[in-house]
């Protein structure tokens, strides 16, 4: 069986899923695991196709310290247990900078390119590298793809990449890139089989999670987004500020004595629903919390989707759609109602019992606007661009390592 193994990796998990190939270029999920509290209480989990419990393992903390151990321990699982060696690898990168719009091959050239991105996605770039590394030390011949959350925005106009600041800067690559691209890829190329008389018009899709944003589709394509030259962008999210006026990071730094490190560290890790309620980054315990702070966060977190609602409906021009995504939209009715609220102005009304069910479509029979929860598949986009990419590329057969 030819399979493609997808790897998403943080900085304390790695996740990874097996897809395998069968007619027609068609891919069917067979795996779905993670191998996380790498560093601290490592533990390897996995499913199969139907649910099934593959793997529930504890292993001590100084044989999986850091992710290419992981990934050598997950990859001993699925070679020496299911007998899966994959004929390629598909990785998420977050940060493409502008070198990169399409999915790559990986080369020892390409992971140098993408380490100079590392500083403007410090959460997640140098984890995204750190199992192509290994597989390329490792496994030299096994053909690696790198797919990019910020090349699905590639298609935005230059006036809306922009900064006001000297055009030089933007020919060096300080723009606008936005991000969660594989997410609104999938959520674009699914519109059109849930909602074929509006996926091709304006269309605002709300990806909302521990990090979150928003995208403005105009025919299916990218042309405006919340995010911009870094993921701290944009809406609030679990522990990144969004939205914030450059002063304050000249504060922190002239007043109150930060380095640019301990700036980032803090922009990147203590601000967001985390730092203005003081409880929690997960919207779970928000919810759950009479903390009047917890509140707080998340009337400033629904507060900001409205407005930035609102600057995507003007860069569309209007608005003829409505998408919850992610993990607190695809799960959270709470937040799914107190949104819809935000956008009464545009004639947007919620079916309460729809919404509690989670159906596809929310919005109520008299909404102008219709909404739907379309949950993402941000892995599936992996596989595909990387069974793409192979299927191009006719030398790449030739180039799977067995031995993973």
């Amino acid at each position: 069986m030819d399979t493609i193994l997808v790897v998403n990796a943080g900085s304390s998990s790695v996740k990874f899923q097996v897809f395998s190939i069968e007619g027609e270029g068609r891919l069917r999920r067979q795996i779905k695991g993670q191998m996380d509290g790498i560093g601290r209480r490592p533990r390897l989990r996995a499913k199969g196709v139907d649910g099934q419990p593959l793997a529930d393992r504890v292993y001590p903390v100084e044989s999986v310290s850091d992710v290419p151990a992981a990934m050598g321990v997950a990859g001993g699982w699925l070679r020496n247990e299911i007998r899966i060696s994959p004929m390629a690898v598909g990785h998420r990168v977050v940060h493409g900078g502008p070198d990169f719009g399409q999915p790559v091959l990986i080369d020892h050239g390409v992971v140098a390119r993408l380490e100079r991105f590392v500083a403007l996605a410090p959460l997640h770039q140098p984890h995204n590298l750190a199992p192509i590394r290994s597989l390329l030390a490792n496994f030299p011949t096994l053909p690696q793809v790198a797919c990019f959350d910020t090349a699905f925005h590639r298609t935005h106009d230059a006036v809306s990449d922009c900064y006001a600041i000297p055009y030089q800067l933007y020919v060096e690559g300080v723009r606008r890139y936005g991000f969660h691209g594989l997410s609104y890829e999938y959520v674009a190329k699914t519109l059109p089989h849930v909602a074929p008389e509006t996926a091709r018009r304006r269309v605002i899709v709300a990806h909302l999670g521990s990090g979150a944003s928003m995208c403005a589709l105009k025919e299916g394509r990218s042309i405006e987004s919340t995010m911009g030259f870094t993921a701290l962008d944009g809406l609030p999210m679990g522990t990144r500020p969004g939205q914030l006026d450059p002063g304050v990071v000249l504060y922190l730094i002239s007043e109150k004595g930060m380095s640019p490190a301990k700036a980032q560290d803090f922009l990147y890790r203590d601000c967001g629903l985390k730092g203005l309620s003081g409880v929690s980054n997960d919207m779970r315990e928000l919810e759950a919390s009479e903390d009047s702070k917890a509140k707080l966060a998340i009337e400033y977190f629904v507060y900001r989707i409205g407005l930035n609602a609102g600057m995507l409906a003007a860069a569309l021009q209007g608005l003829d759609a409505f998408v919850f995504t992610a993990g607190i939209g695809e799960n959270s009715t709470r937040i799914r109602a107190r949104v819809a609220d935000q956008l009464g102005w545009l004639g947007v009304t919620l079916d309460s019992a729809a919404n509690s069910r989670h159906a596809r479509l929310i919005s109520g029979s008299d909404s102008r606007i219709p909404v739907y929860v379309i949950p993402t598949d941000e892995e599936l986009m992996i596989a595909q661009h990387t069974l793409l990419l192979l299927m191009d590329t006719p030398s790449s057969s030739t180039r799977q390592e067995k031995a993973l």
